[in-house]
């Protein structure tokens, strides 16, 4: 580190919420680092902290503010000179989180990242008259390359779009983040060979609506052609499509993934609910009919997929029998991944306005059947891969188990679904090994490799059954 270097101060970031923020995370931390502001993983030892928070929910927000309070008492005790809090909470409070917590020295909306490194100066620099900064929503997508990443070497999260133009009634995701707006895709397919060279080996594509890609810049949805042209980008091995509404699953769409030598076949599809009256409730502009159709569809047509799935119980009036109607569907449908979330009350969110809001109570045993309704149907798919040869990526050694390692198959991601506990010989976390599933374990796997262990950058073809690594660094929550 130079004189310079030194002279810049020291900063401690912690990261919450979604992938979409830790990419927005690692674009400040870039820009930091850049600037000459040295990264220390223990905010005791900064002079600043930044803790970009995470809004979407009260849980979210309750999470932030702890977080912020804690960051607090450290300053009050002499440890840390500033304190700024960025992101999804600071764009939604706004000015009203000041009040909630005055000792902080800055808030930053999420259209003020680029500014990070001027407000850092200013607060180390003890020029406090300005403690807000908000820029307007993005008109075009921002610029997420020299990041500096901290997610495992061999994984790396690409935001191809900002913003959505859903207005589901429960989300307030459009009023924090704007309306959509499509990355080009040479900008994509940019970052991406960046990423790879940086050693990247699976790509995970991350977006408000992942399928509206392409619909406001190029006046047609363009996902299609975006994973056509990453699969020319060397190096990487899997693509990751997360986010998917369910809609615009164009024929192209479906080819180009079913097609694909990079693209896993793993769909997380957020559906919120299955009754038509909730999801009218909701605005979601699909019926029960339409997601039918499509999900047997997707399964027709791309071999081995693995579908994720989340849904809201306890949505405002949602009565017993359209509850029931939801638990069926579930139990017929049986998705190989699946969240469930009791519905929670956002103030600022049109279904706040709805009659019919249920105890929490209530909520809470909704969203517990049907955890129990999809326990066994997970515990079965796992069963099902038991003698199955499939690669798995390393994603780090098992800290309890010598000889072991914990990777994942492709039907998992990263740090949402479960896990394959590995034996084998000369392994190291980002490799690629062929493994034989040898058993069971409820939500994850255990298996031993019986294949040479293939590292980054020269992995071939072998069918769409492989994973990678996962390990976070302590500055992220």
């Amino acid at each position: 580190m130079s004189e310079n270097d030194r002279v810049k101060g020291t900063f401690s970031f912690i990261s919450l919420g979604c992938p979409k923020n830790l990419v927005d995370s690692e674009r400040m931390l870039g820009l930091l680092a850049q600037d000459g502001y040295s990264l220390v993983p223990d905010s005791e030892l900064a002079d600043l902290v930044i803790v970009n928070t995470c809004g979407f929910i009260d849980s979210a927000r309750q999470e932030s503010l702890g977080v912020i309070r804690e960051m607090i008492d450290r300053k009050k005790a002499g440890l840390i000179k500033g304190i700024v809090v960025a992101g999804c909470l600071a764009e939604r409070e706004r000015d009203r989180l000041l009040e909630e917590v005055p000792e902080v020295d800055q808030i930053i909306g999420v259209f003020g990242r680029e500014e990070i490194a001027r407000v850092a100066e200013r607060i180390l620099g003890e020029i406090h008259e300005q403690r807000s900064l908000f820029r307007p929503a993005a008109i075009r997508a921002m610029d997420d390359t020299a990041r500096l990443r901290i997610t495992p070497r061999h994984l790396a999260y690409l935001k191809v779009s900002e913003g959505c133009d859903r207005l589901c009634t429960f989300c307030a995701i459009p009023y924090m983040r704007g309306k959509h707006v499509t990355k080009p895709i040479e900008e994509v397919v940019k970052e991406a060979k960046e990423l790879a060279a940086d050693g990247v080996r699976e790509l995970s594509l991350v977006a408000q609506d992942m399928t509206y890609y392409g619909l406001d810049l190029y006046g047609r949805t363009r996902l299609a052609d975006l994973l056509n042209a990453l699969e020319e980008v060397e190096g990487i091995d899997w693509i990751r499509v997360l986010y998917n509404y369910p809609q615009h699953f164009t024929t192209d769409l479906v080819m180009a993934i079913r097609e694909s030598s990079k693209v896993v076949p793993y769909l997380d599809m957020p559906l919120q609910h299955i009754s038509d009256r909730v999801l009218k409730m909701m605005n979601r502009r699909h019926s029960r009919a339409e997601t039918v159709e499509i999900i047997d569809r997707l399964r027709s047509e791309i071999p081995g997929l693995v579908l994720r799935t989340t849904f809201i119980v306890g949505f405002p009036g949602e009565t017993e029998a359209e509850f029931e109607e939801l638990r069926e569907f579930v139990k017929s449908t049986r998705f190989e991944r699946l969240g469930v979330f009791p519905y929670s009350y956002e103030s600022d969110t049109p279904s706040a306005r709805l009659p019919g809001h249920l105890d929490q109570d209530v909520k809470l045993a909704r969203r517990d059947q049907i955890m129990a309704e999809q326990q066994p149907i997970a515990f079965a798919f796992n069963q099902s891969l038991v003698g199955r040869e499939l690669d798995v990526l390393i994603d780090r050694a098992d800290p309890n188990q010598k000889g072991r390692w914990i990777g994942r198959t492709y039907a998992d991601a990263p740090d949402i679904d479960g896990v394959v506990s590995l034996r084998g010989k000369g392994l190291r976390p980002g490799d690629m090994v062929k493994a034989e599933i040898t058993e069971s374990q409820g939500y994850d796997l255990a298996a031993k490799a019986i294949g040479t262990p293939v590292r980054g950058g020269q992995a071939a073809r072998t069918g769409k059954g492989r994973s990678l690594n996962s390990s976070i660094l302590p500055i992220i929550s």
